[in-house]
């Protein structure tokens, strides 16, 4: 009996109602991890009231390396990143959207620096949008919260909202959650003491489907997420262990 190898990477994509885009992004990350193998993808079908989940199981024939995380009811785009880090049988993890706007052909520069990092000090590797395909109210809305953000919790970071991150897995569950953490993930990181790389990664424009975000909802939580954040650094106190007796067994 052949014992299953385990994947050295999980590509995790959230997505809600984006069958149109699952083929191709299945095929695309095929092409792009094929250096990498072993590795697996986990699409995490976000509560989809359209054919994802039927797109998802037709790309699985083609890609057995294919699984399946769903939602019974839409929870979120950090959420549905934290069911498929749960879920990642791989020690490192890379994170997309589900809309094809992030190409998985970048999935190999962003995961080289915590694959050969041999000292354990990155936490994370953020991809940061280069000539951003959106539309001008959003790049404007993104330009101004990114500043705002920036200032305040000083992650020296210009694109928190990269759906391109990569990072080891029990670094991200060692964090603290709550929603929308997806975006704050430099800053929560550094938190913990670890380092930060960044690269530019490529952007491209959405070819199927629609949006799930306004730039209203996004700037109504965004400013209480914000202050939250700040307050968890600010709360944040690292104690140094002198010394620690190791443990003794107990005679039954």
């Amino acid at each position: 009996m052949n014992t299953p190898v385990r994947p050295r990477l999980s590509v995790i994509a959230p997505m809600k109602n984006e069958a149109e885009n699952v083929g191709k992004l299945a095929d695309d990350i095929a092409a792009a991890c094929a250096p990498l193998a072993p590795f697996e993808a986990i699409f995490v079908n976000d509560g989809s009231d359209d054919g994802t989940s039927a797109a998802i199981a037709a790309a699985r024939m083609r890609h057995p390396w294919l699984r399946e995380v769903r939602h019974a009811s839409s929870c979120g785009q950090s959420a549905a990143v934290r069911s498929g880090v749960l879920a990642a049988a791989a020690p490192v993890c890379c994170t997309l959207d589900g809309d094809g706007q992030n190409p998985p052909s970048e999935i190999p520069a962003l995961v080289a620096p915590i694959l050969n990092d041999v000292t354990g000090r990155i936490g994370l590797v953020a991809g940061q949008r280069v000539a951003r395909q959106d539309t001008r109210s959003k790049l404007i809305a993104s330009k101004i919260a990114n500043a705002i953000r920036s200032r305040l919790l000083k992650d020296d970071t210009r694109d928190t909202g990269c759906g391109l991150k990569a990072f080891p897995r029990d670094v991200f569950l060692s964090l603290p959650f709550f929603d929308h953490i997806h975006r704050y993930l430099p800053a929560m990181v550094r938190r913990e003491g670890y380092e930060i790389a960044l690269v530019d990664v490529s952007h491209k424009a959405r070819e199927a489907g629609n949006s799930n975000y306004t730039n209203f909802g996004r700037a109504l939580v965004g400013a209480l997420d914000l202050f939250g954040v700040w307050w968890l650094m600010k709360r944040r106190k690292r104690a140094t262990v002198a010394h620690a007796d190791p443990a003794q067994g107990t005679e039954a």
